[in-house]
């Protein structure tokens, strides 16, 4: 198919697809004229994977660059892919927090010994939560930090599922593809979620004071 082809199939602009192709992430078409190129049903692929993980994700450029060049090494396993996407996609925040960060740094370091994980020093996740914890704490809300154990024991439940659903899959392409999108993708979708059990437990568990349920005309 030509460019336009592609554009109208995939649901990305002809000159975005180009931009694609300068920058790294979507291979070159089959040069047929000087100025035309022929693409296929790999370059749809290719570009709804791009969409997806730039859209619904929220990856920068590079981060979906460096990804994709990991897709398609073919040569890590599973593990390794997960590893390295998750340094992929460690670029840190400004920390907020400085004086409160010794102090949850602890914290977290007491949570990965209570719940004995093995989490390298330098895990741009563990930094992401030593800041969080740390902003938490400087706005006085040291009450969800306290609850980090509650938050873990749900986390890894969900990690145990996305790990058997890399697990499942047959071959390491598939299984590297799954683990990439199934993480970024899935942090999306768990944010949805959690929105709407909240919305949906709030009426139960934070019922409305007696004067906003009269203004409201609540019972």
């Amino acid at each position: 198919m030509r460019i336009a082809e592609l554009s109208r199939v995939s649901g990305v602009s002809p000159a975005t697809i180009k931009y694609y192709v300068r920058e790294g992430l979507l291979p070159s078409g089959v040069r047929t004229h000087r100025n035309q190129a022929e693409y296929s049903d790999d370059h749809v692929s290719r570009l709804r994977l791009i969409r997806a993980l730039v859209d619904i994700g929220g990856v920068s450029i590079e981060a979906a660059k460096e990804l994709l060049t990991l897709l398609d090494s073919g040569s890590l396993s599973a593990r390794e892919a997960l590893g390295h996407m998750q340094y992929a996609l460690g670029g840190r925040r400004s920390p907020v927090g400085d004086e409160q960060r010794e102090t949850a740094a602890r914290d977290v370091a007491a949570l990965l010994e209570r719940r004995a994980w093995r989490i390298h020093e330098d895990s741009p996740a563990r930094g992401a939560l030593i800041d969080v914890c740390a902003a938490l704490l400087q706005l006085g809300h040291a009450d969800v930090v306290a609850a980090m154990d509650d938050y873990a024991g749900a986390s890894e439940a969900i990690a145990a599922t996305d790990l058997a659903l890399v697990g499942s899959e047959t071959g390491l392409e598939r299984m590297t593809e799954t683990a990439i999108v199934g993480t970024i993708l899935g942090d999306t979708l768990l944010s949805a979620l959690r929105r709407l059990a909240q919305e949906h437990l709030s009426s139960t568990l934070l019922p409305p004071r007696d004067g906003a349920a009269r203004a409201t005309g609540e019972v």
